[in-house]
């Protein structure tokens, strides 16, 4: 084997990692957090786990991907332990479909139809339609599926070029045994771990295997060491990934590891024992592409069937390795493990975006309710609120930042810029509400009152207030632009509200019916009301805008003001006198 061989060689494993992993991020990109999505939401038995685990693999291409992601659910509450391990067995038989993928490049050439599944045949097609696709594609999915294309493209060129730069070792006796000394049981298993652990995929090292194997020096007994040395690698990127997480995600890459491991010991022990007492005849047999595949796949469909029944037992010695006694650790609320996939990141983010959001309407209820009468209770209630507020705020602002990094589709760009602004939005909602409080905390300790008719106004303002607010939450939660249509009018309402107020209670600090230290705070207590207003406005412009992808806020409430906007206008009366004062 010449210098150049070695060079082509190395390319060419070059082109086979980048194919793969190409592809399977455009795979992703392309399920948009789908993959992930039916994951979380169908895994309530283990057989439907094992199913769903086998198939998402297949079709990304990595179950290092999948068990990664089951850390993630697990370690943010997503998933429980017992609903991840279907999941963990299913992803070891689904990454066998990539080793039948690369078999193609075997097939004999002698019939013309067997031609024709041969890479060389189609895969130049599939690249030109992929860069067909990728460069002149008017949308993001057309770019996607040509980024699979030419990925897919990519892998099986670098296989086939893997194999023919290797072709000329079948001539070199010294490289034919040093094969030959993986045939021990405990090298092959330790070559096959340490090769799958450098490059963090079996699917990799399997293709790796089966390039070699068209050297014609591969034989079941080393294969089989191998292949199964390949299950326990993998395990190392599960491993890594659970490092800082919950007790919980630890006990996944544990459960991953010693399912690996467990069935890899009882597959050695049963077949070297069948080997010792009987003498298999085959273990001299060269094997090619298609035998890899078999053995890969046999062996973890029989793990699968084997330990498929302990699936308890494995959660059990689970717990006993990683002890509940351990130290306290944070959860976070959104895994990291998820920016893999942006799409479904995002889509986590909303969920907690949700929370934040029904958390700042709460709390502005709470405050709304000490307009009549103080009490503690309400009051600790909305600081801790407020606390759970600020800190949400900084996750999610910080996981955004992270998100924005990422390779985004211009649809997850728009839910991104929607997600930054609602989440200040919902913040800044908080502090306001948190301004009604201080001022009713100070009137409580002073002993201060507002006359019947200050308190009647603002009971009638706040009602318009509490309203503005539901509307503003919904429209984010359930994305609905109609709903979202309704809070412009209403702020108007509100704005108008607060200068009627100002008004009235100017007069009346005029004919010296409450003191001006009253006047200040009843003042206050409409600016936050009229802030909180602007904020739930800005929440519903941002939906409004977004959904019909633009970004001219101004323009926007310039035009929606007109009074030639009848809509508007219906909407302004209607509000107006549901929330006239006296």
């Amino acid at each position: 084997m010449s210098v150049f061989n070695l060079l082509t060689l190395v390319g060419g494993l070059a082109m086979f990692l980048f194919g793969m992993n190409y592809m399977g991020k455009a795979l992703e990109k392309i399920g948009g957090g789908r993959f992930e999505s039916v994951l979380e939401k169908m895994t309530d038995n283990r057989i439907k786990g094992v199913l769903l685990g086998a198939g998402v693999t297949a079709l990304i291409q990595s179950s290092s991907a999948v068990t990664v992601m089951a850390v993630g659910f697990v370690n943010s509450s997503i998933m429980s332990l017992h609903q991840v391990i279907g999941i963990i067995m299913g992803a070891n038989i689904g990454t066998t479909v990539t080793s039948w993928i690369l078999s193609l490049t075997n097939i004999p050439s002698t019939n013309i139809i067997l031609r024709l599944l041969k890479p060389s045949a189609f895969v130049p097609v599939l690249a030109l339609v992929g860069i067909v696709m990728y460069m002149w594609g008017k949308n993001d999915k057309k770019k996607d599926i040509g980024s699979i294309l030419l990925g897919f493209s990519v892998l099986m060129v670098g296989m086939e070029t893997m194999s023919t730069a290797v072709a000329p070792l079948r001539d070199v006796p010294e490289f034919t045994s040093i094969l030959t000394k993986f045939s021990n049981p405990v090298l092959g298993l330790l070559a096959g771990a340490v090769l799958t652990a450098v490059i963090q995929s079996s699917s990799a090292s399997v293709g790796i295997l089966q390039a070699l194997a068209v050297t014609g020096g591969v034989n079941v007994a080393a294969a089989f060491p191998i292949i199964l040395g390949q299950n326990i690698g993998t395990c190392i990127t599960a491993v890594i990934s659970s490092v800082g997480t919950s007790k919980n995600a630890k006990r996944t890459a544990i459960i991953h590891l010693a399912f690996n491991t467990i069935g890899v010991l009882i597959s050695m022990i049963l077949f070297y024992s069948v080997n010792f007492v009987f003498g298999l005849p085959f273990l001299e047999d060269t094997v090619d592409a298609a035998a890899i595949a078999i053995i890969h796949t046999a062996f973890n469909i029989f793990s699968t069937v084997i330990l498929f029944p302990f699936g308890n037992q494995l959660e059990k010695l689970a717990h006993f390795v990683i002890r509940d006694e351990a130290e306290d650790e944070h959860k976070s609320l959104i895994d990291e493990r998820f920016l893999m996939t942006p799409s479904y990141a995002i889509s986590k983010v909303k969920e907690q975006g949700d929370s934040m959001g029904e958390l700042a309407k709460n709390n502005v209820y709470l405050c709304l309710d000490l307009i009549k009468k103080y009490s503690h209770n309400i009051d600790k209630k909305i600081s801790k609120n407020e606390k759970d507020l600020d800190s949400l705020e900084d996750e999610l602002e910080t996981y955004l930042v992270k998100i924005s990094s990422m390779n985004l589709s211009v649809e997850d760009s728009i839910k991104l810029s929607k997600l930054n602004r609602s989440i200040s939005n919902f913040e800044r909602i908080g502090d306001y509400g948190v301004n009604i409080l201080k001022i009713k905390r100070r009137m409580d300790q002073n002993n201060v009152r507002f006359t019947p008719d200050a308190n009647r106004e603002l009971e009638i303002m706040s009602r318009a207030v509490r309203e503005i607010t539901d509307k503003a939450i919904g429209a984010f939660v359930s994305d609905d632009v109609n709903l979202a249509a309704e809070v412009e009018p209403l702020e108007q309402v509100i704005d108008n509200l607060k200068e009627e107020l100002r008004a009235r209670h100017s007069k009346r600090l005029q004919q010296d019916e409450c003191t001006v230290e009253n006047g200040m705070m009843f003042f206050d207590i409409i600016n936050s009301f009229e802030r909180i207003a602007d904020h739930c406005s800005n929440l519903a412009v941002c939906i409004i805008e977004l959904s019909n992808r633009s970004y001219k806020t101004h323009t926007y409430l310039k035009g929606i003001k007109s009074r030639d906007n009848k809509d508007f206008m219906e909407m302004f009366e209607e509000y107006l006198l549901k929330y006239k004062i006296g």
